[in-house]
């Protein structure tokens, strides 16, 4: 397994910008599909975006155009930034880490941040 935390975080109003990051220690990074999901208040955990191990991109139907996923293998590291952010985006996001093909499933991701919550006010 490898170590995420994440961070950037906060409050925001709707069409600000976010930009989250997820530093990873403990293994080789670039051996692992990485992805972002969320979680709001009584809801499930649900995926956002992920990126291939060779930066292959993928995303939530919700958010595309709105959300790029980005990783920097060299600096083991990954950024979601969040543009045109709506109340709905609101949640508690977890960066994610796995190996093997890409994939929007939570229990393919065995590597877990602790999250980092991201308010959107109307």
């Amino acid at each position: 397994q490898v170590q995420l935390v994440e961070s950037g975080g906060g409050l925001v109003q709707a069409g600000g910008s976010l930009r989250l990051s997820c530093a990873a220690s403990g293994r080789t990074f670039s051996n692992y599909k990485m992805a972002w999901f969320r979680q709001a208040p009584g809801k499930e955990r649900e995926f956002v975006a992920g990126i291939s191990r060779n930066g292959g991109a993928y995303y939530k139907d919700s958010v595309k155009g709105r959300f790029t996923i980005s990783r920097d293998n060299a600096k083991n590291t990954g950024d979601l930034q969040m543009n045109s952010l709506k109340p709905e985006d609101t949640a508690v996001y977890y960066c994610a880490a796995g190996g093997g093909i890409i994939s929007t499933l939570p229990s393919d991701f065995d590597s877990w941040g602790q999250g980092t919550p991201v308010t959107v006010s109307s």
